[in-house]
């Protein structure tokens, strides 16, 4: 299995041998380290942690870990590998790992709404705004007699979004090997900036 990290840094359109419009997002890749390799033996699972990018401030602890690859950063990724004893601690992901056409899931942090109603969080249905009614936005009953009590897992007004999202098979649509972009079709989990896992399932490839 393949993976890498890279940061989300806009959306933007290229046109395809036929002419055709193609929305991309493109991600950047740079200093992708294996910062440590999970062993079944020790850890109990095979599994290889990567970092990405420098970070200007680090922890002492977090320092202390990262010793061994001579990493500084503080964005970290484990990813499960069956192949993680090919690797070694240090060594560096470049992107060629991937190819154009390769099908990747892509997961990600989305982005944060802040405190939304059930309309905006949960796709409710508004109330009529006729015959004296004032439930225009209001959830409406949210328990019955018995149990007296709102069941688990009833859908309320909450925190939106900030959590994490994988999207799947996404295509490769073109590597920038110079400019470490990777561009992807479509759109990607999570804001501007944002750090996204790639992982390839070695897929079939779109023709």
């Amino acid at each position: 299995m393949k993976a890498l990290l890279a940061k989300k840094v806009e959306m933007t359109h290229i046109f395809d041998e036929k002419g055709n419009l193609v929305p991309v997002t493109l991600l950047l890749v740079e200093g992708n380290v294996v910062t440590q390799i999970k062993t079944a033996e020790k850890d109990g699972y095979e599994a290889i942690q990567l970092g990405y990018g420098k970070s200007k401030k680090i922890s002492k602890p977090l320092a202390g870990h990262l010793l061994k690859s001579k990493a500084q950063t503080r964005k970290l990724k484990e990813v499960k590998a069956e192949d993680g004893k090919t690797y070694q601690v240090g060594d560096k992901i470049e992107i060629n790992i991937f190819e154009e056409n390769d099908l990747v899931d892509i997961t990600g942090v989305s982005k944060g709404k802040g405190f939304a109603g059930t309309i905006k969080r949960h796709n409710f249905h508004r109330g009529p705004k006729t015959h004296g009614s004032h439930n225009y936005r209001a959830p409406g009953s949210i328990g019955a007699m018995f149990p007296q009590h709102v069941l688990k897992g009833q859908k309320l007004p909450g925190r939106m979004g900030a959590i994490q999202v994988t999207t799947k098979n996404i295509k490769i649509v073109k590597i920038m090997e110079e400019e470490n972009l990777i561009l992807v079709q479509g759109a990607v989990p999570g804001p501007k900036k944002g750090v996204v896992l790639l992982i390839s399932k070695e897929k079939a490839k779109k023709e």
